[in-house]
């Protein structure tokens, strides 16, 4: 894999310069800074609303991750709440008038790539299976090769940016003209409880609805639940999945996709990097 343009992974914006001091301990004399660094931002800050912190800016500061983060990943509170990473990246993001949760995912994605590269190196080894022989395996990732994607192929499918953060296209079956919007830290929040709940009900999971659900903004201008509720039980699979390809063509993330070999079998492929709990906690 050789992408070295615009690879992710904090920087500093000047390399001559002096970190920025976040806070300074003093111990007989011991002085020391947490240094900070910026993150290029997927989404270049098109898709915030006027007013928001990020509107308009293509990085943010974030300071290294230090014990107390590390504290925090591990707590079982936090954890069985689901709002663990929330806490780790308000804690990190210098700026306290962004609101983490209200980041858009991808976004969200870039820091904490950035963060597992400052706090434990580039280097990600997991257990991976092979796609084609099923054999599990040890398998390093080089996170530094990971490169944004900006979110600039809706031009495709015909893709209206309303400049708001909202989306406008025709389904191709129902001839239906709906309005999306990317997914926030709150909304995937929201979606991992949904599909937790579904299976402690032991009930199927509805990944594909309540999705569609979170995006939805409003069908033929329509903003009402009836109507997006209406659209959603009763979309045709083909504008289902048209919908699903046009959010992912516009919605900025950071490109997980790494090449893979198998060794037992020698399959190549394409595979995406698994946030495992290894990601935060390799092995030392």
């Amino acid at each position: 894999m050789s992408r070295n343009k615009d690879r992710v992974g904090a920087k500093n914006i000047n390399a001559d310069a002096p970190p920025t001091q976040v806070a300074k301990g003093t111990l007989e004399g011991f002085s020391f800074v947490v240094p900070t660094e910026f993150v290029d931002l997927p989404s270049q800050g098109r898709y915030y609303p006027e007013g928001h912190p990020l509107y308009g800016q293509d990085t943010i500061e974030i300071r290294q991750m230090t014990a107390k983060e590390e504290d925090i990943l591990t707590s079982r509170t936090l954890l069985k709440k689901g709002i663990v990473l929330d806490r780790v990246l308000q804690n990190i993001i210098v700026d306290k008038q962004i609101d983490a949760e209200n980041m858009l995912t991808g976004d969200r994605n870039a820091i904490l790539v950035a963060m597992r590269i400052s706090g434990y190196g580039a280097i990600y080894e997991t257990m991976v299976s092979c796609p084609s022989c099923g054999e599990k395996q040890d398998h390093k990732f080089d996170l530094s090769e990971l490169v944004p994607f900006h979110g600039d192929k809706g031009d495709d499918l015909d893709i209206v940016n309303n400049g708001d953060g909202t989306f406008n296209i025709v389904l191709p079956q129902t001839e239906l003209n709906v309005r999306f919007r990317l997914l926030t830290g709150y909304d995937e929040t929201a979606l991992a409880n949904s599909r937790q709940s579904d299976r402690k009900r032991k009930i199927e999971e509805k990944n594909v609805t309540s999705q569609l659900n979170k995006i939805l903004v409003s069908v033929n201008d329509n903003t009402s639940l009836e109507a997006k509720k209406f659209l959603i039980e009763n979309i045709p699979s083909v504008d289902s999945r048209h919908l699903r390809l046009a959010f992912s063509l516009i919605c900025p993330n950071i490109d997980l996709t790494h090449s893979f070999d198998c060794q037992e079998c020698e399959f190549v492929q394409e595979m995406e990097v698994p946030l495992t709990a290894d990601f935060f906690w390799p092995e030392r």
